[in-house]
């Protein structure tokens, strides 16, 4: 076998384990659990090994398994890799939870072959050298997805969203496809190397950029943006496993798309600009929705809409590299979060406060903005004297002082009068860490990507206000945000947390307007 196939042996293990599993669907199947970590750990020794094949021979694209240009090819570059790479661990980190959690149940073995099968048509998406593999790998990992949401099928609240997110599967699979034909079309190939390289070269025709929107519709609907986000948020039925499997890897899937097809994407800035404002509207939707979310999975899937838009307004500003970074940070924390939710409720019942909150006044809040900024210019500058700092984006230096918002609310905590000593230097040190770590993950980021994917182009003016917008926008809701304790016994505010907790009842206009779903039909 070639080499540059070897991406392509990842699946492979995962498959079996689900044919396996498909053969033995009862309670504690006879040695299903320990076939099915087995090969989740097999697939992440094949996930390194191709890491070791890229620092040897660089980028590559594998000749294709298959007849009359439809089959299977691996993609082997700085993207491809990091996604192999974090499919793997955090599956098989899945796969071992699972299990103990499933540990008896009716049908544990049928779940450990969905599970598989959905870890596997993932890889299949990540490591794709065309867009047909892709979208048939996507198309894969959605069906069996589906499988797992309604493994409790008895549960109304469990088929309703299923049936929901299968609707907005469905129609970002179309999307996908459509996008698919137009580019075989226009440019002779599936190729996604190729079309990424014919688009970089500038050679990019009216059809092309009609198969760019529908790639940014199916990545919008695939990554739960607004106002299509409501069944995220309503999938808590289904065993933790799955919760963590869908927000640490299936809905990244979006994200990765526009990641993939980063230079055709570039062509298309008008695209880019509907991407930022969607993106940016669903990233502060969720963030602010979460803060009034009692139950801690709820708050989590919130979490994740937050971040999706985000992951989308990075690929609007044209910050590809932040983009994929922000996917593995994100899956790391919330598979993470999601295994350990069982754990969160004692955890917060045995914190024992010494004293009355600390609440930060305006004149604390205001010190803790300054002192943000203070240290994002100080930690910048010492970054652009070692690594280049001038030739950073203006679009990355938006992103940044978003961040500086985030590392201002953490500070104003530190400020207020009532806080102890102990709590204001903690609290700067962690603000100063948060930075650094900003500015060295994004230096790390765009030197593993460069020359896989382009570089973000000088804004225009359509993208200098999309940026100030969301500057302003973010900057709002970080003071309204660290204010909110000093009002939030009014009755007015009281009133106002029902309403944000229901997410201001979009998802319900959005039942009603597609019918209400009845569980019957389900």
């Amino acid at each position: 076998m070639p080499s540059d196939l070897l991406p392509l042996a990842a699946p492979l293990p995962l498959l079996l384990a689900a044919a396996f599993g498909a053969l033995r669907r009862g309670s504690r199947p006879r040695l299903v659990p320990q076939v099915a970590e087995a090969a989740a750990l097999a697939a992440l020794v094949v996930a390194l090994g191709t890491l070791a094949l890229l620092i040897a021979r660089g980028p590559s694209t594998s000749s294709l398994v298959g007849l009359a240009g439809v089959g299977l090819s691996a993609r082997i570059d700085a993207v491809s890799v990091t996604m192999l790479l974090l499919v793997t661990f955090v599956g098989w980190i899945v796969v071992r939870y699972t299990r103990r959690y499933l540990d008896g149940e009716p049908r544990q073995g049928a779940f450990t072959a969905w599970l598989c099968a959905v870890i596997a048509a993932i890889l299949l998406v990540v490591q794709a050298g065309n867009l047909v593999q892709l979208a048939a790998a996507w198309i894969a990992a959605s069906l069996c997805l589906d499988r797992l949401l309604v493994f409790y099928a008895e549960r109304p609240a469990a088929r309703r969203a299923a049936r929901k997110k299968r609707l907005f599967s469905t129609m970002a699979a179309v999307a996908l496809l459509a996008a698919t034909g137009l580019l075989a079309i226009v440019f002779g190939t599936t190729d996604i190397a190729a079309i990424n390289a014919a688009a970089r070269a500038g050679d990019v025709p009216a059809t092309a950029l009609v198969a760019a929107g529908l790639l940014a519709v199916a990545a919008l609907l695939k990554s739960a943006q607004f106002p299509t986000h409501g069944w995220l948020t309503e999938v808590m039925e289904a065993p933790t496993p799955v919760s963590a499997l869908l927000h640490a890897g299936v809905i990244n899937a979006g994200g990765f798309l526009l990641i993939r097809c980063a230079d055709l994407m570039l062509a298309a800035p008008g695209i880019l600009a509907v991407l930022a404002m969607i993106g940016g509207l669903t990233a502060l939707f969720g963030a602010v929705v979460m803060l009034t979310q009692p139950a801690i999975k709820t708050a989590l899937a919130w979490s994740t809409v937050a971040q999706m838009g985000f992951m989308i307004l990075q690929c609007g500003l044209a910050l590809f590299p932040l983009a994929l970074l922000h996917i593995v940070a994100h899956s790391l924390y919330k598979a993470h979060a999601f295994l350990g939710s069982g754990q969160a409720v004692e955890q917060v019942a045995a914190i024992r406060r010494p004293g009355p909150v600390a609440i930060p006044d305006g004149a604390a809040v205001g010190r803790a903005f300054v002192a943000a900024l203070a240290i994002y210019a100080a930690i910048g500058t010492a970054f652009g004297l070692a690594f280049g700092f001038g030739h950073k984006s203006p679009q990355a230096l938006a992103l940044g002082a978003i961040l500086v918002f985030g590392v201002a609310y953490l500070l104003a905590q530190g400020l207020a009068d009532a806080a102890p000593r102990a709590l204001t230097v903690r609290t700067a040190m962690r603000s100063i860490a948060a930075t650094i770590g900003y500015f060295a993950l994004q230096t790390i980021a765009e030197w593993l990507t460069a020359g896989t994917l382009p570089a973000t182009p000088a804004p225009g003016r359509l993208e200098w206000t999309l940026m100030l917008l969301a500057v302003a926008s973010f900057g709002f809701v970080a003071v309204t945000q660290a204010l909110l304790p000093l009002w939030a016994s009014h009755p007015a505010a009281a009133a106002l947390r029902v309403h944000v907790a229901n997410g201001f009842y979009v998802n319900a206009a959005i039942d009603r307007l597609l019918g209400n779903w009845s569980t019957s039909k389900a």
